[in-house]
This record gives structure tokens, C-alpha cells and sequence, in this order.
């Protein structure tokens, strides 16, 4: 199994959609620096938060990140947000699905009648990506760019 996603402009974005767009997938780079062997699993939210954070964007709650194998969603949930140093230890053969949500408002979202589409509490607007990683003895691998290291 393996997880991704990407946002694309339909058209021209405005500036300030691009840069939410670019601040998302840095903060989804800066998490993955984070998965390497040694380092704890909060290490990953963490990175993401101070990225996120730092641009002034919000960030959501109630969707996280996961471990993936033989199923799409496994344990551990892996939040865009938190504390460096806290939960288990990183190694190598380990696989997760890295996905950074942010907003350009708060972080509350709702799911529609449909069951499946996601929007912001406040109307503001969101972006999302994702890639999903294999831990190695080195470099992550990004599974879903075809790269090992070197984000």
C-alpha cells in the first residue's frame, strides 16, 4: 500500500495560495527529515507544527498521518502537531504516510452530507499533502516521489 496526495491549481492560483501550497509541503519535507532511526514518532509532528506555525498558518486536528503495511491505515497516527520527544522510538523497516494539513484560517473542518468531502469550519482555505516513507539505517526513502533522501 502506499498514500500520497498533491495539490494542483486549476488555472492561475494567487500568490497567496501558492505560498500555502509551498509552506505545506515544506512542512511535509521537514517532517521527513525527522524519520530516521533514534528519533521518537512526535519528532515528525513536531517539525510540521514549527514549519506550519511559523508561516501563521493553522493546522488541522482532526485528520493525521499513519503507519501503512499490509492495510492503508495502520497504527500509529502520526499528528501535524506536537511535542518533540515523545512516543515510540524510530526504525529501520518502519513505513507511515506523512500528510500536513493547513489552513489559512483556524483548524476546524467538518465532513459534508456526501461522507466524504472536507471543509473548513470557517470557510477558510485549506491545503494538503502527502507521501508515504520507508525508514531505512540511512535516509528515509519517499516511496511516492521515487527518491531516497535528499528531499
Amino acid at each position: 500500500c502506499a498514500d500520497m496526495a498533491r495539490c494542483f491549481f486549476v488555472g492561475t492560483g494567487s500568490e497567496d495560495l501558492k505560498k500555502m501550497v509551498a509552506v505545506a509541503q515544506s512542512a511535509l519535507d521537514k517532517g521527513i527529515e525527522q524519520a530516521i532511526p533514534g528519533n521518537r514518532l512526535s519528532d515528525i509532528s513536531a517539525a510540521i507544527q514549527a514549519e506550519i506555525e511559523k508561516h501563521g498558518y493553522g493546522i488541522v486536528r482532526d485528520f493525521a498521518g499513519h503507519g501503512i503495511g499490509k492495510h492503508m491505515h495502520e497504527a500509529p497516527e502520526i499528528l501535524n502537531y506536537g511535542n518533540s520527544g515523545q512516543g515510540p522510538y524510530l526504525k529501520a523497516g518502519m513505513t507511515f504516510a506523512i500528510e500536513p494539513m493547513i489552513t489559512m484560517g483556524g483548524y476546524k473542518v467538518y465532513i459534508t452530507e456526501d461522507g466524504w468531502t472536507v471543509k473548513t469550519s470557517d470557510k477558510s482555505l485549506a491545503a494538503h499533502v502527502e507521501d508515504t516513507i520507508a525508514i531505512t539505517d540511512g535516509q528515509p526513502i519517499i516511496l511516492t516521489r521515487g527518491k531516497v533522501g535528499g528531499i
